[in-house]
């Protein structure tokens, strides 16, 4: 399910602040490990590095 889009922006450092609820939302803690990916043009995919890891053990793929 996609909920409400939360606003963001990139600071100057290239760094962006994902609000809490966000998180909790797709069960993320502050500090989990996370994979980034560019997937096409102004899109980038977060994903949980052991769930990459897992996927890309079974499948071969992220």
């Amino acid at each position: 399910m996609i909920r409400e889009p939360a606003e963001t922006a990139v600071d100057e450092d290239g760094r962006v602040a994902l609000p809490l609820g966000l998180l909790a939302e797709a069960g993320l803690d502050t500090g989990s490990r996370l994979l980034a990916f560019s997937d096409g043009d102004g899109r980038i995919v977060l994903q949980r590095e052991a769930d990459a890891v897992e996927h890309l053990l079974h499948d071969g793929t992220l």
